[in-house]
């Protein structure tokens, strides 16, 4: 496995073998627990699924091995070409890997190949399950929560949502947590978005009020985003992450005003970002974020190129509000529309984030104006003397 790119601090590089690529970020702070995230792309794409599969599942194994000695997975999530032929493959591959919570969603990555991995990896984790097929990091006095795949019976996307977001509820209260308190960052993928997300917006509305989630309190970072699971009666799938243990006063909520408006004016209920403050760094989560202005409309409509340097534009706004920068992001998520602004993108990404991770998807955004949507999660070194340590 040969290095091919290093930034000048080291802090993110890309590694190669014969048939995958590791796109990776390093947080290494002088003491406690180290922060990594890897992208893993296959480079071979003219292999079938199982031949694909086995060399992402070797990347990572050699990642977590041979480069990140004592790391281990805490949460993965699964971009499959074609969830109905290749998830009941991946399923049963999983179950040799170590436990970690994973999501598995249909968004195909539009490098040509049928799978890619983002894995979130951490020194100190030792995992232990808890109720719901949540996966917990205790540490310092804190409980991280991790979920994926989640899905519900339904005959509508509204009906689904409830249920998802009712029995999460639950089993947060079963840990001792509340959505209101403890839920710091939520992913619905869509299936058929420009029809079902209408659902998910009312069920996640009606479920936020009765959780002291409104617009004089505040809400929780997340993607609303097309994708699929492989039964096609499942319209809607959920991920999220909660933490217990924390107090109101590490929490902090990002609007970036003079650029976005509060998405309560077009009827949706979520934080445009959230950081949390521990004692020895600071956390951001970046909602899925796409061309929009302060009067929540769409900037640049039928312009890719445009979109794309708006939807930066916004990003960089919400993370200066957390005294942060795109240096300080461990991977980006980028969701497309149109496979045919793919080259597009890519160029541009590549252009000004030459050494970030970076998956780019076929995954059509909330609103059929905007062309592209992108997310984020990072992490500084910012001492808080106050807070217990991460």
């Amino acid at each position: 496995m040969t290095i091919f790119h290093s930034s000048d601090n080291d802090i993110t590089m890309r590694k190669t073998n014969h048939h995958t690529r590791i796109e990776l970020s390093r947080f290494v702070p002088p003491t406690g627990v180290c922060e990594y995230q890897a992208m893993i792309h296959i480079t071979s794409p003219e292999l079938d699924f199982e031949q694909q599969l086995a060399a992402l599942l070797d990347a990572c194994h050699h990642l977590r091995e041979n480069e990140l000695h004592g790391a281990r997975a805490v949460f993965e999530r699964y971009f499959l070409s074609d969830a109905a032929n290749q998830t009941q493959y991946l399923l049963d591959a999983l179950t040799a890997c170590p436990a970690c919570s994973r999501s598995i969603v249909e968004q195909p990555p539009l490098d040509g190949s049928k799978i890619a991995l983002w894995v979130y990896l951490q020194t100190e984790a030792v995992p232990q399950s808890f109720p719901g097929n949540q996966t917990g990091f205790v540490r310092n006095g804190y409980t991280h929560l991790w979920t994926g795949y989640r899905y519900q019976s339904g005959d509508t996307s509204e009906e689904q949502t409830r249920q998802l977001l009712n029995r999460y509820l639950q089993q947060l209260q079963e840990t001792g947590g509340t959505l209101a308190d403890n839920c710091v960052r939520t992913w619905f993928f869509v299936q058929n978005v420009d029809v079902n997300y209408a659902g998910v917006v009312k069920a996640r509305n009606d479920v936020f009020r009765t959780q002291r989630l409104t617009p004089d309190t505040h809400f929780i970072a997340s993607t609303g985003i097309g994708g699929r699971h492989a039964d096609p009666t499942v319209s809607v799938l959920m991920d999220a992450y909660s933490v217990l243990g924390i107090s109101p006063e590490q929490i902090r909520y990002l609007y970036a005003r003079t650029h976005l408006n509060p998405t309560y004016e077009y009827g949706v209920s979520f934080e445009r970002g959230t950081c949390i403050d521990y004692g020895d760094r600071r956390h951001t989560f970046i909602s899925g974020t796409a061309s929009i202005d302060h009067r929540g409309q769409i900037v640049h409509p039928g312009d890719i190129r445009q979109q794309t340097f708006r939807m930066w534009e916004n990003v960089e706004a919400l993370l200066r509000e957390a005294d942060m920068d795109f240096s300080d992001m461990g991977a980006f998520i980028v969701y497309l529309r149109d496979i045919a602004d793919y080259q597009v993108v890519r160029k541009l990404f590549q252009e000004r984030f030459p050494h970030h991770p970076t998956v780019i998807v076929l995954a059509p955004v909330c609103r059929p104006g905007w062309l592209i949507e992108m997310e984020c999660m990072g992490v500084r070194f910012t001492p808080h003397p106050e807070f217990r340590n991460y």
